[in-house]
């Protein structure tokens, strides 16, 4: 049954309104209709006429004079829903970023989200999924961070990075290290094509061992040009052997040489009393970041010995040096762009000993 109509009363601003809402393109369907069935009841048209123009049904035409002419423009709005109430809250939430500080169940090494869930008891896995993906919190992603306690810290960093940033005048800086225990190893290798059409670069999980070899290198800061050669161990006389062959390389020339705090690179006082013209400067303890022949450590094993195969020991030695020389030919010296070198503690830090 349809209720009484009501007669509704325009004014003359609330019809240049609903006017408007009735020309514009961008009116959605709901409040043009809505809008035209003010406008025609305000024209004295029966609801049965209206709803037959508009196309809606009688009840929706009384619905809407009804609800202008109590609460005029402000009527034709949607009245808030109260919806289904949520089955997780804020408390829920809470209760998973405590449980992510406590340790995982025993025999556990971290949380996951079938884990989360049985431990909590009443929260879907799904839900849990979801409200670690929308806080971006990775539960299988690790970082690792090395802090250095040396109490030298401030003074050794600065003396580096001032090396780097403002070398002394006519001197020569140089960045030295060893990568120790280079393996030749030799794998199978070749192309593999995919059911799906790809291909890809592949080896054999099967490899032969052929020896390993200790490369030390020398960085000079100015140019990025690398002074390097092959020993079989990494003692103290094998340093000394390179650093003879890096100070005649520079003959005449104050070098300064930035070193890691490896026993091999300390207590040399012997040899650097025949070297007055060599000084050496130590980065910080566990702060070997610092030396940047680590930089180029790292670009050679990207770009020359991760995925190789060797099938000899002298091939590995000569694969390097065959690097070494192409990447003298394009050498270009690295730029020191951090700002700030400061030790930071991380806050709330634990250490928890099993």
């Amino acid at each position: 049954m349809i209720p009484e109509a009501r007669e509704v009363h325009l004014s003359r601003k609330d019809r240049k309104v609903l006017e408007a809402c009735c020309r514009s393109p961008v009116t959605l369907q709901r409040d043009l209709k809505r809008a035209r069935i003010v406008l025609l009841a305000a024209d004295g048209r029966s609801t049965r006429s209206i709803a037959k123009e508009v196309g809606v049904q009688p009840r929706i035409v009384s619905l809407w004079r009804h609800r202008y002419a109590d609460h005029g423009l402000e009527g034709l709005q949607d009245k808030p829903r109260p919806g289904k109430q949520p089955i997780y809250t804020k408390t829920t939430d809470k209760r998973i970023l405590k449980l992510l500080d406590k340790p995982p169940p025993q025999g556990f090494a971290r949380w996951t989200g079938p884990l989360l869930a049985e431990a909590l008891g009443d929260v879907d896995v799904q839900y849990v999924w979801r409200f670690l993906r929308s806080h971006k919190i990775d539960l299988v992603a690790r970082k690792s961070w090395c802090e250095s306690n040396d109490p030298n810290f401030t003074a050794k960093a600065a003396d580096v990075v001032g090396l780097y940033v403002a070398p002394p005048a006519k001197a020569i800086v140089l960045c030295v290290d060893e990568k120790p225990s280079i393996q030749a190893l030799e794998r199978a290798q070749g192309y593999l094509k995919l059911p799906n059409g790809r291909a890809l670069t592949g080896q054999s999980h099967d490899y032969k061992r052929h020896g390993t070899t200790t490369l030390f290198a020398a960085l000079e800061v100015a140019t990025g040009k690398i002074i390097a050669t092959h020993s079989k161990r990494r003692r103290r006389v094998e340093f000394l052997d390179f650093m003879n062959s890096v100070t005649a390389t520079f003959p005449n020339r104050k070098l300064h040489v930035i070193l890691d705090n490896l026993n091999t690179h300390k207590k040399n006082e012997d040899w650097l009393k025949a070297h007055p013209n060599v000084q050496f400067h130590f980065t910080p303890t566990s702060a070997s970041w610092l030396n940047q022949v680590e930089v180029w450590f790292s670009i050679l094993q990207g770009q020359s010995l991760s995925g190789n195969s060797f099938t000899s020991l002298k091939q590995l030695q000569e694969h390097i040096d065959a690097y070494v020389n192409a990447y003298n030919d394009r050498a270009e010296p690295f730029v020191w762009t951090k700002k700030k070198v400061r030790q930071r503690r991380f806050k709330g830090r634990r250490i928890t000993q099993l």
